[in-house]
């Protein structure tokens, strides 16, 4: 899968070389994807994306759907692109896990505006808190979803003080879900590759 720095259905593969692709590389989107991978909490896991899980996921899509036509295939670049990092920014998907189904209903009752309370906090520089959900709220008066998309714009100082070496806490000061924590080296390497 050669990255392009955009998605584009010219840079998609067919069908059928993606399903040879896939044979010999899955192990290694999903180690990827596995790395940029954070728990916070018991409840709260951020799946940092990049370029190649979302790529990754237009191609599962079009596989899965076995979608060829031009059309079809827009509508899921236009899905997933936006979830790649521009090199301004981390973007990613953020899941509020609660196996059991009343405790789940409960808790998102408890979690209204979460989402808004997601930081990122660059060693030495001010918390940056989440954008979330451009594409469509995704809670009601009710309750907040399981699934959100998030988008933590970096200054340019924070960038290079994360390129430098900076540690980065990923936190959520939601009332009913106080917690945070260090992002471990490995992953920070991975999201400093992300950053311009």
């Amino acid at each position: 899968m050669q990255l392009t720095g955009r998605i584009t259905a010219d840079s998609l593969m067919t069908l059928e070389a993606y399903a040879k692709w896939r044979k010999a590389h899955q192990s290694e989107v999903i180690a990827h994807r596995k790395l940029r991978s954070v728990a916070l909490g018991e409840h709260i896991n951020v799946q940092f994306e990049s370029e190649l899980t979302m790529r990754y996921q237009v191609q599962e899509m079009l596989r899965i759907e076995k979608i060829f036509e031009e059309e079809g295939i827009q509508q899921e670049i236009d899905a997933y692109a936006p979830l790649v990092p521009d090199g301004g920014n981390w973007k990613a998907t953020m899941m509020i896990e609660y196996p059991d189904e009343n405790e789940r209903r409960r808790e998102l009752a408890r979690l209204i505006g979460v989402e808004d309370r997601m930081f990122v906090e660059v060693e030495g520089h001010e918390r940056v808190y989440a954008i979330a959900d451009e594409d469509l709220d995704r809670e009601n008066d009710e309750k907040t979803s399981s699934v959100h998309f998030l988008r933590f714009e970096l200054t340019p100082a924070m960038r290079e003080a994360v390129k430098a070496g900076a540690g980065v806490k990923l936190g959520c000061d939601h009332t009913n879900y106080p917690a945070h924590v260090a992002l471990g080296a490995e992953t920070l390497a991975s999201l400093a590759g992300d950053l311009k």
